[in-house]
This record gives structure tokens, C-alpha cells and sequence, in this order.
């Protein structure tokens, strides 16, 4: 990628990054003009090098504005992992194992687990939920054993 590609690129970044602190700090407008004029002398983003655009965000982050990295696409939310989580999704995933289950991803678990109990996603099952789970998840794995032998 050439140095004036990558500079477009960090440029563009930057200026969203200080405009989403400006909104997250609250900064009148006033506020944040004097802001960006005592960190680089210039009262617009638009008129700035990187160099200054990172100095601009190094001073909201002072201020207390948090960066958060967005999630990638696709990423799931955190796995659940408590024993009986963690015991629905060995099943699951012995399941699979068997051909019962043809998609043994996270997602597919959380379908399967919204269309037995409601719930969205694993992880927000209560103790019952989970264990009418477990009960569920084994006398389908009973079946798939008995029609194996």
C-alpha cells in the first residue's frame, strides 16, 4: 500500500475517531473548536496533518474518551462458560461428531437453543433452561446411539 494511500486512510480514521470522542465527551461545539485550536492552532480537522489528528485524539483520550474496537463481522458475542455451558455444547458438539447436527457452530447452537427455550443465545439460559438443555441435548444423543447399533 503506498505511504499516500495509508495516510488517507489513517487521516479518515482519525477524524472519525475525534468526531465519535466529541460526541462521547458531550463537546459543545465551542468547546471543541478551542479544543482542536490549542492542541494544533487549527479549529478544523479537515485542515490537519496526521501527526496533529493524533495529538487532537490523544487529548480527548485525557479527557476520557474511550476507544472501543468495533466487533468484526461475523465475530460472535463471548462464549457462555459455565460447566453446564460448557456440558451443552460437548453434547452439541458430540452430535455433530455423530452427523445428528450438521452445523456445529455457535450460532447453530444458539438457534437450536432459542427454538427449545426462547432464550437468544446460550450464555443468557437460566440453571433450569440449561439443564431441560442437557436432558434434551442426551436423549437425542440416546436416539442417535440406539439407531446406530
Amino acid at each position: 500500500m503506498s505511504a499516500h494511500l495509508m495516510s488517507t486512510n489513517d487521516r479518515a480514521r482519525l477524524i472519525r475517531l475525534i468526531h465519535v470522542g466529541k460526541g462521547q465527551l458531550k463537546l459543545e461545539d465551542e468547546v471543541y473548536r478551542k479544543l482542536l485550536q490549542s492542541a494544533t492552532g487549527k479549529t478544523s480537522t479537515t485542515e490537519m496533518r496526521v501527526d496533529q489528528l493524533e495529538t487532537v485524539l490523544a487529548r480527548l483520550k485525557k479527557l476520557g474518551f474511550k476507544v472501543r474496537v468495533p466487533k468484526a463481522k461475523g465475530e460472535q458475542r463471548r462464549l457462555a462458560h459455565t460447566p453446564q455451558d460448557r456440558k451443552i455444547r460437548a453434547l452439541w458438539l458430540e452430535l455433530h461428531t455423530l452427523g445428528a447436527v450438521r452445523d456445529p457452530s455457535e450460532a447453530a447452537l444458539n438457534a437450536w437453543v432459542k427454538r427449545e427455550t426462547g432464550v437468544e443465545a446460550l450464555q443468557w439460559a437460566d440453571g433450569e433452561q440449561a439443564s431441560k438443555l442437557i436432558e434434551k441435548l442426551k436423549m437425542w444423543l440416546n436416539r442417535v446411539n440406539r439407531t446406530d447399533g
